[in-house]
Formats: C-alpha cells, sequence, structure tokens
C-alpha cells in the first residue's frame, strides 16, 4: 500500500509538471514580439525541437534506468533536469537585447525541459498504475487530469506575469516547487520498485506488435494536441487580431477542459465503457479543428479551443492504461514507448508548422482546417484498438 506522501508526491508533481510544460508555449508571446525576443514563427518553432529529442530520447531511456537504478531515482532525475529548465528560461530575460545568445539558452532550456517530462512523466504513469492496479484507467486517467490542471494554469499565471512586468516569475516559482518536491521525494520510499523493474527488464524488444497501434495513435494525437497547444496563441493574435490577453485565455480554455474532460471521464467510465469514449473523442477533434479554422473573435476562439480540450482530453492517458492493463508486465515499457511517439508527434507539430506558416506562407486557419485530415486516420486507429477491447 502506497502511503500518502508517495501518492501526494506522485499526483503533486504531475501538476507541477503540466505548468512547466506549457510555460514556453504560454510565453509564445514574448518569445515572437518585438518588444520581446522577435523570433519569427520558424525560429519559434525550432526552440522546442530540443525538447522533442530529449523527451523520447528520455522516455525509451527511463525504464532501462528504472531497471538499473530503480523508479525514484528516474523520477528525481526528471525532477532535477525541470529544475535546469525553468532556471534557464528565467535567465533569458537577462538576455532581451542579445537575441540570438538567448536563442541559445533557450534551446538549453527546452531540451532540459524535454528530459524532465520524458523521465517524469514515465515514471509518474508507472507510480500510478503500480499504486492502484485495481482501477489502473481511473488512476491514470486522474494522474493525467491533474496534468492537465497544470497546463491550465500556465497560460493564466503568464497572463497574470506579464500583467506585472515579470513573465520570468513564473519559470521561476515553478523551480521553486520542483525543488521541494525533489526534497519530499528523496526521503519518501516511493515503493513500487519491483513492479517496474519487472515491467522494464526486458526492454523494447519485448514490445508485442500491438503496440505499433498504440504509437500510432499517440503520435497523431501528438499533432493534434500540439496544434492547438502551441499555436492558438500566433494564430488568434496574428490572424483574427485578437488581444494577447484574449489569446492566452482561449489557450487556457483549451487545457481547461483538458482536465474537466479527463476528470469527467474518469467519473463517468463506471457507466459509460472507456473503449466507446476512446473511439469517439478522434471523432470529436475531427470536428472541432472546422470550429477552430472558422472563428474570428475572442469568445468564438475561447469556445473552439475549450471544445477542442475536451475532444483531446482523456485519449493520451486513456492509450497508456489500456496499454498497460493489456501488458502489464510491460507497463513501464509500454508508457515509456508511448510518450516518446506522442513527443514525437509533439515535435512535428511544434517545429513542422513553423516552415509552413513562415516560409510557405501557409495561413493558420488553412493548417488548423487541415488538422480534420489528420484526424481521420486516428478515427481508425482508435478504432482497431478499441475492437480488441470488446
Amino acid at each position: 500500500m502506497a502511503s500518502r506522501t508517495e501518492i501526494g508526491v506522485v499526483y503533486g508533481a504531475a501538476i507541477v509538471q503540466g505548468l512547466a510544460l506549457v510555460t514556453f508555449p504560454a510565453a509564445s508571446s514574448i518569445f515572437t514580439s518585438p518588444d520581446g525576443f522577435g523570433f519569427d514563427s520558424t525560429r519559434y518553432g525550432t526552440m522546442f525541437v530540443p525538447q522533442v529529442v530529449l523527451a523520447i530520447f528520455a522516455s525509451a531511456l527511463a525504464p532501462k534506468l528504472a531497471r538499473r537504478l530503480g523508479l525514484r531515482q528516474v523520477l528525481l532525475a526528471g525532477f532535477a533536469s525541470n529544475v535546469v529548465s525553468m532556471a534557464l528560461l528565467a535567465a533569458s530575460a537577462l538576455l532581451l537585447g542579445a537575441h540570438n545568445i538567448a536563442f541559445g539558452i533557450l534551446l538549453l532550456a527546452t531540451a532540459a525541459l524535454g528530459f524532465g517530462f520524458g523521465a517524469t512523466v514515465m515514471a509518474l504513469n508507472t507510480y500510478a498504475e503500480a499504486f492502484f492496479p485495481e482501477t489502473v484507467d481511473r488512476a491514470v486517467l486522474v494522474l493525467n487530469a491533474l496534468l492537465g490542471v497544470g497546463t491550465a494554469l500556465a497560460p493564466v499565471l503568464v497572463a497574470a506575469v506579464l500583467a506585472l512586468g515579470v513573465w520570468w516569475l513564473l519559470p521561476v516559482l515553478v523551480a521553486c516547487v520542483f525543488v521541494m518536491l525533489f526534497a519530499i521525494a528523496w526521503r519518501a520510499p516511493l515503493r513500487a520498485e519491483s513492479a517496474a523493474g519487472a515491467a522494464a527488464a526486458s526492454g523494447w524488444t519485448a514490445l508485442p506488435r500491438r503496440f505499433c497501434l498504440y504509437a500510432a495513435a499517440v503520435f497523431v494525437y501528438g499533432i493534434l494536441e500540439t496544434l492547438n497547444g502551441n499555436w492558438a496563441i500566433l494564430y488568434l493574435t496574428s490572424e483574427r487580431g485578437v488581444p494577447a490577453r484574449g489569446a492566452a485565455f482561449a489557450l487556457a480554455a483549451f487545457w481547461v477542459m483538458v482536465t474537466l474532460g479527463r476528470v469527467a471521464i474518469a467519473m463517468i467510465s463506471r457507466l459509460v465503457e472507456a473503449r466507446l469514449i476512446y473511439a469517439a473523442l478522434p471523432i470529436a477533434l475531427l470536428l472541432t479543428f472546422q470550429v477552430a479554422a472558422h472563428v474570428h473573435d475572442e469568445t468564438g476562439g475561447i469556445i473552439a479551443f475549450g471544445l477542442a480540450g475536451l475532444a483531446c482530453s482523456a485519449f493520451l492517458p486513456l492509450s497508456i492504461s489500456f496499454g498497460g492493463k493489456e501488458y502489464p508486465e510491460l507497463s513501464a515499457v509500454m508508457a515509456g514507448g508511448l510518450i516518446a511517439f506522442y513527443q514525437l508527434g509533439y515535435g512535428v507539430a511544434a517545429f513542422g508548422i513553423g516552415p509552413l506558416h513562415g516560409p510557405a506562407g501557409v495561413a493558420l486557419a488553412t493548417i488548423f482546417a487541415a488538422g480534420s485530415l489528420v484526424a481521420v486516420p486516428l478515427v481508425l486507429i482508435a478504432y482497431f484498438i478499441t475492437r480488441r477491447r470488446l
């Protein structure tokens, strides 16, 4: 039985990790504004490449490290890397007049965030499954709902510190909380080592063929979520004339609805089969991209991205929990692998859209409309995954 401290560390860390993850895209107005760093859309997208590479590396490596060093050590490494990321982001505020040097510092910051995210989220999902083996779907949904709480808070908090003229204060606060979590986790036993070790013992070579279905699902999902999460503010401000504050509220609506959707689905999963919800979410996501592509004001943006958040809500955590339940002996490897493919999709959208929008000149409204086409294969993949669970 896990102690309250252990459960508190795992589920509390999910909130802070979500906050750290969205701090960079939520501050996109700082990075792209002439009064800030003045990056164009291509350079802004390039910022996230190290994050993706290191997140994939960490997600793939973490199960092996969990077997050799223990899952707790992986979690501590993730916390430490997040502290480094937030400290570098805050320090970049001193380099507003030296854009090239600042860009290099920000690349290091996103790289550290990528490693921190990959290691931390893999460990947190594995702990959630180990702590609550009888209710895996609900445990993972709640964990990811709390991750969503952090992602929902980030745009609101960024808007607040921007209004105060001290945007660097948010990463400082996030770094301090991670230091506190590190100290608590250092002393807490954080049991579940045996389960994690057994799960990671065989490595990626033991993954079943059906892993390819789950990997494809989270890869496509990562593209769609990141299109909303990383490009909503730039789309609304540059093409729809929405003020930066209103665009931040639209992004906050996206992450708030991601969170509320996960909580709601965790609650109704006793009444509605999780596989039915899983199959329905990609269809809803396909429709919401058409809504987002046709908004023209702040209210429309808040509604459109709120609906998109609801459509995104439970897909990733259900993918992780379904895979863990099908292959419980490989839960850590499955979680690490799926997070790696999710981050690969994140990278495709975070970086790939920059050249499309910048040098190629494709309007972001057109790119959002094309999101519906990207969602079509996700509908099919979700069908094949859920058919096995009949």
